[in-house]
């Protein structure tokens, strides 16, 4: 575990409401940044925590570095703890469906008439629009999105294999509040930041929008594109293994002749350049695939990087817990797990002064915080009544 001392967000107080994966991305993202992210959970705990299948590990990725409290926002009771907890807090981030938090007068024009320094970020599906009050699954957005038409072959839309909209919209909350706290250093007032699901997933598509708009030419998916490169292009080689190699200049090009002692293919006037390669690649890639046939991946790696040409294995998310760059550049770390064992987790893909942003506490159990939190508030919340 690293020491909390001296991070970006000493200081700053967050109170979360949330589940899955978009909210608490949010909150972890502030948490490893140094705020003190309190998390409220239902009586029984967060049903994340008990997600079966492809959910089994959500929890653990998105809750590090908070406190747990548990309140039942659904009782009249509750409402009212919540209500003082928020009083003190600099940041509120939920992502429950349309309308639950005013059901409950936890919305933002409620508390912000009450606590007019608020920050209060709401993640939901769809930004305020004809969509708004349909239920959004990453799956849903990216469907709707254009990202899983662009993922999958032709007739074949494919869901990507991460949250990837869930992940990246709590970034883009990030982003807000934090705009958000530094507008209120000038203005003295909070504000509400919204992100959304299917405009982030938009956001990436807007890329393939703008070739639309520039070519007026429909766009094949990603498997059946017309590639800028000529070599780009997952192949197999010896005893069923794959690799991906990406050769988009000139200068990688040849060198992969050289490297695969092809001087046929480098001296061949039809190659002389990407474009022409590009038009004869119907040609190019299965003469290329035929060198690479008898290659082992463990031996070309290295020939490859030292020629500068970019590869790539394909590897399973499992592998990577033992990866040596990871390990070697403070990715992976350990946590002391909810139920007292240990397990790697990955860190924020950025690193500030030269430091990464680590693990200050163990996952939280259930409710682990709410004595401590709640009592340190509640006298001060009676001062105020």
């Amino acid at each position: 575990m690293t020491p909390s001392a001296s991070l970006p967000l000493d200081g700053i107080r967050v109170v979360e409401f949330t589940h899955m994966v978009m909210g608490p991305t949010c909150g972890m993202i502030l948490a490893d940044l140094g705020a003190e992210v309190i998390k409220v959970e239902p009586p029984g705990g967060d049903k994340t925590r008990r997600l079966p299948g492809l959910g089994i590990g959500f929890f653990r990725t998105f809750n590090r570095n908070k406190k747990s409290v548990v309140i039942d926002i659904a009782t009249p009771a509750g409402q009212a703890e919540a209500v003082d907890l928020i009083g003190e807090c600099d940041v509120l981030i939920e992502n429950f469906r349309p309308g639950l938090m005013r059901e409950f007068g936890l919305d933002y024009d409620a508390l912000s008439a009450r606590y007019p320094r608020l920050v209060y970020a709401s993640h939901k599906g769809f930004l305020p629009g004809p969509y708004d009050k349909r239920l959004a699954l990453d799956e849903v957005v990216q469907m709707m999105g254009g990202l899983a038409y662009m993922t999958g072959p032709p007739g074949r839309p494919l869901r990507a294999g991460a949250s990837v909209n869930d992940i990246m919209g709590g970034m883009f909350g990030v982003i807000g509040i934090l705009a958000a706290l530094r507008e209120r250093d000038r203005t003295g007032r909070g504000q509400e930041v919204q992100s959304a699901l299917f405009e982030n997933c938009v956001f990436l598509c807007s890329q393939h929008m703008q070739q639309y708009a520039m070519t007026h030419q429909p766009l094949p998916p990603m498997p059946a594109r017309v590639s800028a490169w000529s070599v780009y292009d997952v192949f197999a080689l010896a005893k069923g293994e794959q690799l991906f190699i990406g050769a988009v200049s000139d200068k990688q090009f040849f060198a992969l002749c050289a490297l695969l002692e092809r001087d046929d293919l480098a001296t061949d006037p039809r190659f002389a350049t990407n474009a022409q390669r590009v038009a004869a690649r119907t040609e190019l890639i299965p003469r290329l695939a035929a060198s690479l046939a008898s290659r082992r991946v463990d031996e070309l790696m290295p020939q490859l990087e030292a020629a500068g040409i970019p590869y790539a294995p394909i590897v399973r998310p499992e592998q990577l817990l033992d990866d040596p760059h990871l390990k070697a550049s403070g990715s992976l770390v350990p946590m002391t797990t909810d139920d007292g064992g240990t397990t790697d987790v990955v860190l924020l893909p950025l690193a500030m002064g030269g430091r990464r942003l680590g693990v200050r506490q163990a996952l939280a159990k259930i409710g682990e915080h709410t004595q401590e939190i709640l009592g340190r508030f509640k006298s001060r919340a009676s001062d105020r009544h």
